[in-house]
């Protein structure tokens, strides 16, 4: 589920601004579960741009209260989604939490630092979602827990058609703000890149996991 194509397109103009989003076709990336992507994705980078920052995280708040209505915390997801998530709580005026990716080796060996009732209506923040496989983790997490997950939003998704299963299946409905549609949509528009290397940035599209095998 995303948001309006203005602020898709917004959102896809800063990240390349920026270069959070970075564009190889023809020297391609390899992600940590061993794909191969023309696309790399680092939304972390928008933190040092106050304004982009700061539209980030109106925009994020915003979604939140038309998709979900009135929610008690905000919780971040370890380690991206916290600084994201922490702005976004500031700006509502909620709780914050965050889940980490693993329990704590030492001390409490807390899975989830911060204290606020379960009784509260969550909203989880991610950056960035690819399959949803640690988006997910994070929203069992606080369900084990004892929390109400009402959703999950972040900054950018690449439509995979198994994120939208998985969110589906874990019955989490999720919104972002801008997506690889709208991306490719914006550097074609604006030639950012050749045609050409639109073509192959559609063809991973297709099949992500085994392009360029």
């Amino acid at each position: 589920m995303f948001t309006n194509s203005e602020t898709e397109q917004q959102v896809a103009e800063f990240l390349l601004q920026i270069k959070a989003i970075k564009l190889q076709p023809n020297n391609p990336f390899t992600w940590a579960s061993g794909w191969k992507s023309p696309i790399y994705c680092d939304n972390r980078i928008t933190l040092s741009f106050p304004t982009i920052r700061t539209y980030i995280r109106q925009q994020l708040s915003s979604v939140i209260q038309e998709k979900f209505g009135a929610v008690g915390c905000i919780a971040g997801v370890a380690t991206a989604g916290i600084p994201q998530g922490a702005l976004v709580a500031q700006e509502l005026g909620l709780p914050f939490i965050y889940v980490r990716a693993k329990a704590k080796e030492h001390g409490t060996g807390s899975l989830i630092e911060g204290e606020i009732s379960t009784d509260k209506r969550v909203v989880v923040i991610e950056d960035l979602i690819s399959t949803g496989k640690s988006s997910l983790q994070a929203v069992a997490a606080l369900r084990d827990a004892g929390y109400n997950v009402a959703g999950l939003a972040a900054i950018f998704s690449y439509g995979f058609d198994l994120a939208e299963e998985n969110f589906k299946n874990a019955k989490c409905p999720f919104v972002t703000l801008s997506n690889y549609s709208a991306l490719l949509k914006y550097a074609e528009e604006k030639q950012y890149i050749s045609e050409s290397d639109i073509a192959v940035l559609k063809k991973w599209r297709e099949e992500p996991s085994t392009w360029g095998q």
